[in-house]
This record gives C-alpha cells, structure tokens and sequence, in this order.
C-alpha cells in the first residue's frame, strides 16, 4: 500500500486511473472496522495499485477524492476507480478479500 498525502499525489494517481485502475483504501487510524479492512487488504492479491489515504492526518485528500469522484465520504471504504470514476466501493465490514478480489474482476 502506498499512501497519499497531498492533493498533488491524489492527482497524479487520478490521471493515472485513464491508463489502469486503482484501488483506494480510506481508512482511520482509530478505528477497529479500518484496522479489519486493512487486515483483509494485506492478504488481497492483485496487480492493481492499492493506495491508503488516512482520513484523520490527509483530510484534503479525502475531500478531494470525494468531490472528484462524487462518491460520499466513509470510512473505512474500499473503491475501484477506472477512466477518473468510481465503479465500485464497499465499506467498513463489507470490506472482505474475497468481496474486493471479485469485485476487481468485474469492475477493473
């Protein structure tokens, strides 16, 4: 996991969404739902970049994700973005290795 700090890093990765999908993983460093969903990510296989945002020290950077891609705050929250979209997201206990790895097969 690689995680952004800045608005300019959530750009670069947001362009970069027009060439190959990327997962994002929004995640609170307080609670127990995000440090369950960090857990299932760590097991996660996939060739997909996988990004983490900290939504208590990066606040500006999880805004901005909301804004660009009209999809409401939550954390945790797990979201495939293709072509600068959101095409899928779960959140908190929905958050399961098997469901993202299925959900990278049919929305990335």
């Amino acid at each position: 996991m690689k995680r952004i700090k800045t608005i300019e890093e959530w750009r670069t990765v947001f362009e970069s969404t027009k060439k190959q999908s990327v997962l994002l993983f929004k995640m609170s460093l307080t609670c127990f739902s995000s440090l369950s969903a960090k857990k299932e990510l760590h097991t996660l296989v996939t060739d997909l970049p996988l990004y983490v945002i900290v939504v208590q020290t990066d606040q500006a950077v999880s805004k901005a994700i909301e804004t660009d891609l009209n999809v409401r705050h939550e954390s945790p929250q797990v979201l495939i973005v293709k072509d600068q979209k959101a095409t899928w997201q779960a959140t908190h206990y929905h958050i399961k290795e098997s469901v993202v790895r299925d959900a990278i097969e049919l929305y990335s």
